[in-house]
């Protein structure tokens, strides 16, 4: 992670946030950019954003209301989240239908097979009998 050599807060468009640079020169170009209320400071040795706002929260130059209140925001909005354990979904059930036995038939032998064909001929016939009895 990115190290930094100054932090501090400041005001723009009436929020005050914590700030992070690498020279105190930074004063200018936030003044230049219409911050107000800045205050940045040299920290002892190089850190990365965690360390250097945990290290300017107990400062006495930061103890007023604004910037307790930039670094907390700061915190809370960088500190991440311990993840929640989430039980495991409980495994729905499906309810299966038994199958269905299937029974082999036996195949009807040729003779049986005319005489089906015949007996449907007949009823076919006998229905087309009574189509044609019918008047339009």
């Amino acid at each position: 992670m990115a190290t930094f050599t100054v932090c501090g807060v400041s005001t723009n468009d009436g929020e005050m946030k914590v700030r992070f640079a690498n020279d105190v020169m930074r004063v200018k170009v936030l003044d230049k950019n219409g911050h107000t209320d800045i205050l940045l400071i040299e920290l002892p040795t190089p850190m990365e954003k965690d360390a250097a706002v945990a290290f300017i929260k107990d400062i006495p130059e930061f103890a007023g209301a604004n910037a307790q209140a930039a670094i907390a925001e700061w915190i809370d909005k960088n500190t991440p989240k311990p993840k929640v354990e989430r039980k495991p979904k409980a495994e729905k059930v499906v309810e299966t239908k038994p199958a269905e036995t299937v029974t082999e038939t036996e195949t009807p032998t040729e003779d049986e097979q005319v005489a089906l064909n015949e007996e449907l001929q007949a009823e076919i016939a006998g229905e087309q009998s009574e189509l044609d009895d019918q008047p339009y």
